[in-house]
């Protein structure tokens, strides 16, 4: 049995739930520590589950104890038309999960960003990543590495019937997506978590991994 002890926020999302099974079938890790607003439903030994309010995560300081932390927080417009709600979730989780990461000296810290992250662009969505991006990186931690997936296909118990679309229309866009505009190709959920598994378990130099890379690395054995 392995020593280690996992952080994931963002459990009951898409990629977060395929990540804690991940987590719980390995070996290398003794404990998944969750913190959200509702309960994943599932019962094993080695999870550990703190139902909080995660815009006010900073206050947990004391039970933000880990030796890697993943962080799979998203929101979306239609869930969240209020961009200052939008903004203290899509921004202000994962900087306060990196600055507890800094104060408790977790080495660790692997996030969920987007394709077209940008701090300067006109985009409030992509902007809002790129400053939640640089803000991360500005607290110094060890090893750090932002996904940038393109659009996540999968299912999902919400509607978004947009999504869902588009999911349809790169079904078909996806074979003519190659060379430099292969990383716009859509990504499942399952090659992300994978991802994010093999980066925390592995040396890897490269902070910021776009779509086409997180591909790459999630056919990779963890």
């Amino acid at each position: 049995m392995g020593q280690k002890t996992a952080i994931i926020l963002g459990a009951t999302g898409l990629c977060g739930s395929i990540l804690l099974h991940m987590l719980l079938n390995d070996e290398r890790y003794k404990k998944i520590k969750l913190f959200s607003r509702k309960t994943v439903g599932i019962k094993d030994e080695k999870l550990q589950e703190h139902l909080i309010d995660l815009l006010e995560l900073s206050d947990y300081e004391s039970d933000f104890l880990a030796d890697e932390v993943f962080c799979c927080i998203g929101t979306t417009k239609a869930k969240t038309p209020d961009k200052d709600l939008y903004k203290k979730i899509d921004y202000g989780i994962p900087v306060s999960a990196a600055e507890l990461c800094k104060k408790n000296k977790i080495r660790t810290f692997v996030v969920i960003s987007a394709l077209g992250a940008n701090a300067e662009s006109n985009v409030f969505y992509n902007k809002l990543k790129g400053q939640m991006e640089n803000a991360v990186v500005s607290k110094k931690i060890p090893k750090i590495h932002i996904l940038q997936p393109s659009l996540i296909g999968g299912y999902r118990e919400e509607k978004r019937p947009g999504e869902w679309l588009a999911k349809k229309a790169f079904l078909i866009l996806n074979a003519i997506l190659v060379g430099p505009f292969r990383k716009y190709r859509s990504i499942y959920p399952q090659t992300i978590a994978r991802c994010m598994v093999w980066l925390a378990n592995n040396s890897y130099k490269r902070v910021k991994i776009p779509s086409d890379e997180i591909v790459k690395l999630g056919e990779i054995e963890t």
